[in-house]
């Protein structure tokens, strides 16, 4: 298993281990990201641990016109209940995904360092939230409703490909409100999710082999 040195770049894909570990170490600089995920690779590690940089041999993805949206759904976002924004509140969004309590893994790997480089992406225009906000009309005295966050997601945005990192939820259904959104409001040909979950399953996401995944970020990227 390769160390990765100052220079930026990595090993062939095809060197990662069953498990998808395609490198240790380097840094989480831009210019380092950048390189990784135009090339299908991200860093996912714990806390306390060397950066481990991943290339799994099945990458979960959602064509944008494989979407599907429950008929319950449907009735939900018909009613609209809930404001939704982008990029207005990306630090919110980033510290909530990082934080909230929550029965998946997802999230639970975002550590100090990595919530700061992806802050410092955002403020350099490639790293976008969608944010989902309640709207509490009897917050003050003065009749003014008061916007709480209830939901949301980040990730990269690499030319038309949106390259999903986390999402949360507060109020039931709210991160899928989010992601319906950027779907929908976006003319992304690809949605990288990264890794296999029921959630985005739910949602149209599926996997393919990392070679088509490759293929497919060369010629849309």
């Amino acid at each position: 298993m390769r160390w990765l040195s100052e220079k930026i770049e990595f090993p062939p894909h095809e060197t990662a281990t069953k498990e998808g570990v395609l490198a240790f170490g380097g840094d989480l600089s831009p210019e380092r990201l950048l390189f990784a995920y135009r090339n299908g690779i991200f860093p996912w590690y714990s806390l306390n641990e060397p950066i481990v940089w991943y290339s799994p041999k099945k990458r979960m993805v959602l064509f944008p016109e494989e979407l599907k949206i429950s008929k319950s759904m449907t009735k939900i976002l018909k009613k609209h209940t809930f404001e939704i924004t982008e990029n207005q509140a990306f630090e919110e969004v980033i510290h909530q995904c990082k934080n909230i309590i929550r029965n998946d893994n997802l999230g639970t790997w975002i550590t100090d360092d990595m919530e700061q480089a992806y802050i410092k992406l955002h403020k350099k225009g490639y790293a976008k939230s969608i944010e989902v906000w309640s709207l509490d009309s009897n917050s003050d005295g003065l009749g003014k409703s008061k916007k709480n966050l209830v939901g949301g997601l980040y990730g990269l945005e690499i030319g038309n490909i949106f390259c999903g990192e986390s999402m949360f939820s507060k109020v039931s259904n709210t991160s899928k409100i989010a992601f319906i959104h950027l779907v929908n409001n976006h003319n992304y040909q690809l949605i990288d999710c990264q890794v296999y979950n029921n959630h985005l399953a739910s949602l149209g996401a599926r996997e393919i082999l990392r070679d088509d995944f490759l293929t497919k970020i060369k010629c849309i990227g």
